[in-house]
């Protein structure tokens, strides 16, 4: 039998949803302490969170896990572990009346394994009860299984970026020293691809032995995540992780997909993992883990905005059902099979939106996901952009439909025609031109998008979009004739 590694738990918050602790643990007075690398607290400190619940009903359907143990290390005044279950409809995690085992009173850590009951409740977890101040230094789920059931998985991400240095760098430095620095099995089996679009990162210092930073032309990011796949074509890769550039992420986040995939059986071996996209402005609000596309020319999410530091919410988030037609993951967080990628090809050239969609219409993969395998990313309120939201849109759906098939063009038109209407009337001219462009240039046919610039296509559509100006730049003949009331305007 070979130990196999499920999940980390997590006794450190991670720096963008510090303020966010019920994320990780529920206490009533806890702090991570520097000096031991632990968790501090006194009274009750329970971990049934979204990154330290385990999703046990998913680990059975998708792996063949055995028996799943529970190791951690304690130190401090006597405590006893209990084992929780979370359940539909609660809004609390229920808890065993008698503890899974009591720890005497330790000034250096001790470790302790015990075995987690048979359960069918989604989510399990634990929790610890001090009769005094204690600390947690690490915790971990894992299984024992036989050595044939681990599969040997290679893992490549590919991040495409475009001058978002404030976000990659962190997350290359986050990766070496946690990830490729880490002594868990995905340490020797994990390579980083930086698609440089911008060709503004130092990739020869940046580039190590588990770092390439590819410079390329700025092809968008659909082009940009084809030279990914490329690099980990090459290479021995098992598995592709498209990622975003403009997000934060939990290493632990890589290693849990990790070790779904080296467990993963035979049904889902084929399967799409996506993870989960939580909002960087409210690190607890869940926008979208998996979508799919609608027959009536729409692509939308499975499941609603989920508030995930909610058990009711957290239950409802792992029994939602995602595999279902058309299903695909948004390239935020998406693991895709090499296997996926050599039978069904490269995305499309689409530049920007609808890559990921139109790819997810033309391998139709059946679909994972998990708590605690997630980025943060910024919500896509407020981010309009007509160049993008109209003319890409409406250009690179129709191209899906043509491709793929999946949704019903006349319906598709129907939205379009009353879309263009509604920015006639709210003399939105510029968006209503560029859904007309869109069409257009769909209409050219695919020997026009063959050779067409899209890095020029951009920036010439990008002159349409709407944007704010100064009040003094306006015409001044039209604004003379205006009643500004200027006092309001400050």
């Amino acid at each position: 039998m070979q130990k196999a590694p499920l999940a980390n738990v997590l006794v450190r918050t991670d720096d963008f949803a510090s303020g966010y602790p019920e994320l990780y643990y529920r206490a009533e007075s806890a702090a991570y302490d520097k000096d031991t690398g632990a968790l501090s607290f006194s009274g009750t400190v329970d971990f049934s969170t979204y990154f330290n619940a385990l999703s046990l009903e998913k680990w059975k359907r998708y792996t063949s896990v055995g028996v799943i143990k529970l190791e951690l290390e304690v130190a401090g005044d006597a405590c006893d572990i209990f084992f929780a279950e979370l359940r539909e409809d609660a809004d609390v995690a229920s808890i065993d009346s008698m503890p899974l085992l009591a720890c005497g009173q330790s000034e250096d850590f001790c470790s302790y394994v015990m075995e987690l009951p048979e359960s069918d409740a989604p989510l399990v977890s634990f929790v610890i009860k001090s009769g005094g101040t204690s600390f947690v230094r690490s915790a971990r789920f894992f299984t024992e299984v036989e050595e044939s059931a681990v599969r040997a998985v290679r893992l490549a991400l590919c991040t495409t970026t475009f001058r978002k240095e404030e976000f990659v760098i962190p997350n290359i430095k986050a990766i070496k020293r946690e990830v490729l620095g880490s002594d868990e099995p995905i340490s020797k089996s994990f390579h980083m691809y930086v698609v440089d679009n911008g060709r503004t990162l130092d990739a020869e210092d940046l580039s190590d032995e588990g770092v390439t930073v590819i410079p390329n032309a700025n092809t968008g990011g659909a082009g940009g995540f084809a030279r990914g796949m490329l690099a980990a074509l090459g290479s021995n890769a098992t598995h592709v992780l498209l990622m975003d550039d403009d997000v934060c992420v939990s290493p632990e986040s890589f290693k849990r997909a990790f070790n779904l995939l080296s467990l993963v059986n035979d049904k889902y071996r084929d399967a799409f993992l996506n993870g989960a996209m939580l909002s960087i402005d409210q690190p607890a609000l869940q926008y979208e883990d998996v979508a799919l596309v609608r027959k009536d020319g729409i692509y939308d999410k499975i499941k609603p905005d989920l508030h995930v530091d909610r058990i009711h919410d957290l239950v409802k988030n792992e029994t939602i059902n995602v595999e279902v037609a058309n299903a695909y993951g948004a390239w935020w967080f998406c693991c895709i099979p090499v296997t996926a990628i050599r039978r069904h090809g490269l995305p499309l050239p689409l530049f920007i939106r609808c890559d990921d969609v139109e790819y997810g219409m033309r391998c139709q993969p059946t679909m994972m996901c998990m708590s605690g395998i997630s980025v943060w990313h910024d919500s896509f309120e407020g981010r309009f952009r007509a160049s993008v939201d109209c003319y890409q849109y409406v250009r690179n759906f129709l191209i899906m439909i043509a491709v793929d098939d999946k949704s019903s063009e006349h319906m598709f038109m129907l939205r379009l025609s009353r879309t263009f209407n509604i920015y006639l009337r709210s003399m939105n001219y510029e968006s209503a031109e560029l859904l007309l462009d869109g069409l257009e240039d769909y209409l050219k046919g695919p020997d026009y998008l063959a050779k067409i610039n899209g890095e020029a296509l951009m920036k010439r559509n990008g002159a349409k979009n709407e944007c704010l100006v100064s009040i003094t730049e306006l015409d001044k003949n039209i604004m003379s004739q205006v009643d500004i009331d200027h006092a309001y305007l400050g």
